[in-house]
């Protein structure tokens, strides 16, 4: 990312109209693509295409010019004078980066950031009955507002958050298939319901992103080590499915229960298999986040353990809009790795495939089933 010269809004060069710079401009709405750097001082992004020479204006006012000679995220740190908007003009700023309106709301998750998500293939004829997955944030990666999602299915999420400096969640939530983002309008007929839930885990309703059950055990889990999760699914009689969590700490040495729930209309094993990345605070979609998963293993409905080596990146409508193209995903080592929010240039093509190679000593997961989570 390239920074250019704090601007000082109060002391302006004069008004515009000097030398010819281009046709092309972009009107860079500040409320979507600036964040706070200090009581007066803002920073906004915008990402570039292509190179040459930009000028900088707020309302009539001439900023200053610039020779970009590399494409990728620029900001600008803009001091003093309230404003709404800076224009960029220019041939580099053709098809530019930036959340330009609030249409649907996106000033709110364009400031939130693309989420991004790696999609595992199960092998075909195969009836996931648990899937494991362990995951690792680098020291200096888990901030504020960050949801590292290990075991995700297509009812259902489950892994770590960064909810404030002194709390973070170990989440597991199940959607009911009743659409709505009001839980009190599900029918009951529809509802989530709570077979069980370990120590000390929370657990109730959630709603503003689809409804259903949700569970979180207030965890003191630390970047630098390596979480394992575990979810299982039992398909049973009168159409419905119990989806099970299990969380493995280091610093326990042992599997903890989250929650067991009962969903509804649904008879069916773990499909859909996936992870993500996301940031749920809009103050933090300037800050990086990074985290590896890794030894994703299916056990099937007859026991069978079976690696899972392949893996489709894909990020939200934030990211394939071009609003914010801060995303990247792939293979790190014998990992996979999700990366985002910061502004950083260099970004992974969504959809792409990827697979990544286990350590020849790799094993399916040692699991004392009998005595799970007791």
């Amino acid at each position: 990312m390239k920074t250019l010269a704090t601007i000082l809004l109060l002391v302006t060069t004069g008004l515009t109209g000097r030398t010819q710079i281009g046709a092309d401009s972009i009107v860079i709405p500040l409320e979507g693509n600036a964040w706070s750097a200090s009581a007066s001082m803002r920073v906004v992004y915008f990402r570039l295409k292509h190179t040459g020479m930009i000028r900088v204006t707020t309302g009539p006012y001439f900023i200053s010019d610039y020779n970009i000679k590399d494409t990728g995220y620029i900001n600008l740190t803009l001091t003093g004078r309230e404003t709404e908007t800076i224009t960029v003009t220019g041939a580099a700023t053709k098809d530019a980066g930036f959340v330009p309106n609030n249409e649907g709301n996106f000033f709110y998750w364009g400031r939130r950031g693309p989420s991004v998500h790696l999609n595992y293939p199960l092998p075909e004829g195969a009836n996931a009955e648990w899937f494991y997955n362990e995951v690792f944030v680098p020291s200096g990666y888990d901030i504020k507002g960050s949801y590292f999602m290990a075991d995700g299915f297509t009812q259902g999420y489950f892994g770590m958050q960064v909810n404030s400096p002194a709390e973070r969640h170990i989440l597991f939530s199940i959607w009911s298939p009743f659409k709505t983002d009001d839980p009190q309008k599900i029918p009951d007929s529809q509802k989530i319901v709570l077979v069980e839930k370990g120590p000390n885990v929370h657990a109730g309703e959630f709603g503003n992103e689809g409804s259903g059950g949700q569970s979180y055990l207030n965890y003191p889990w630390k970047a630098g080590n390596t979480y394992r999760f575990l979810i299982h699914a039992q398909p049973g009689e009168h159409n419905k499915t119990q989806f099970t969590a299990w969380f493995f700490a280091p610093e326990e040495g042992k599997w903890r229960l989250i929650a067991s729930f009962l969903r509804p209309q649904t008879h069916t094993w773990l499909t859909g298999l996936h992870s993500f990345l996301e940031n749920f605070e809009p103050a933090n979609g300037d800050k990086t986040r990074y985290v590896l998963f890794d030894h994703q293993w299916i056990r099937t409905d007859q026991g069978q353990w079976i690696s899972l080596t392949k893996a489709r990146f894909t990020g939200d409508n934030t990211a394939r809009k071009g609003y914010r193209m801060d995303y990247a995903g792939g293979v790190k080592g014998n990992a996979f790795f999700l990366q985002n929010c910061g502004f950083f240039s260099n970004y992974t093509p969504l959809d792409s495939w990827w697979e990544r190679h286990p350590a020849p000593n790799d094993a399916p997961p040692e699991i004392d089933f009998t005595h799970l989570g007791k």
